[in-house]
């Protein structure tokens, strides 16, 4: 008799701690490398493939990636009370702390401490961004392709200085041409 792998559950409080946890521990674009190591690494409950695809869906939809990502992942796990619940959890942490910061803010925005914060919040921010770049993308830097195509995406937007929709109308048709389906030998051309 075959078995077949059970799929990981989460309980509702626990998908909540895990993502307010996470909610309190990340910045900016850093999220997504915790999202990822919670759903894939630490509670297994996705596979990477199922993480990528929750992530593309995630990008596609409107709104913040990572709440997006969130709510499919809660979804998927526990229905519609899990997206809440993993929401919710997430968003908590940044919503308190910044009202909290604000009103900080607003009490002493003339003092110098509060751009060498900020600052230091947007270089921790990034780092965190490059490191779930490295990781998700290591298939990608070993490959020519996607490889050449991550490098003149750098140089247009980041030497040249085009903005992102420009950079996105050079670089589609490049990567749609790249990547088009191959006509087999023997097959009809459609």
């Amino acid at each position: 008799m075959i078995q077949t792998p059970t799929k990981p559950t989460a309980t509702l409080w626990e998908l909540f701690i895990e993502f307010l946890i996470i909610g309190a521990v990340s910045f900016g674009g850093g999220i997504i490398a915790y999202e990822k190591i919670l759903l894939t690494e630490k509670k297994r409950w996705l596979n990477d493939d199922e993480f990528m695809a929750s992530l593309a869906i995630s990008q596609t939809m409107p709104g913040l990636n990572s709440v997006n990502l969130a709510v499919l992942a809660g979804d998927r796990l526990r229905g519609a009370w899990g997206s809440i619940f993993a929401v919710i959890g997430l968003i908590l942490p940044g919503a308190a702390f910044v009202m909290v910061v604000g009103l900080a803010y607003l009490a002493g925005k003339d003092h110098n401490m509060a751009d060498l914060i900020l600052a230091g919040v947007g270089a921790g921010a990034t780092g965190l961004l490059a490191a779930i770049t490295a990781k998700i993308g290591v298939r990608q830097f070993t490959n020519l392709k996607p490889l050449m195509i991550l490098i003149a995406t750098f140089v247009l937007m980041s030497l040249v200085n085009l903005s992102l929709p420009y950079v996105l109308l050079i670089m589609a048709p490049i990567a749609i041409f790249l990547y088009r389906p191959k006509v087999q030998k023997g097959e009809p051309k459609s």
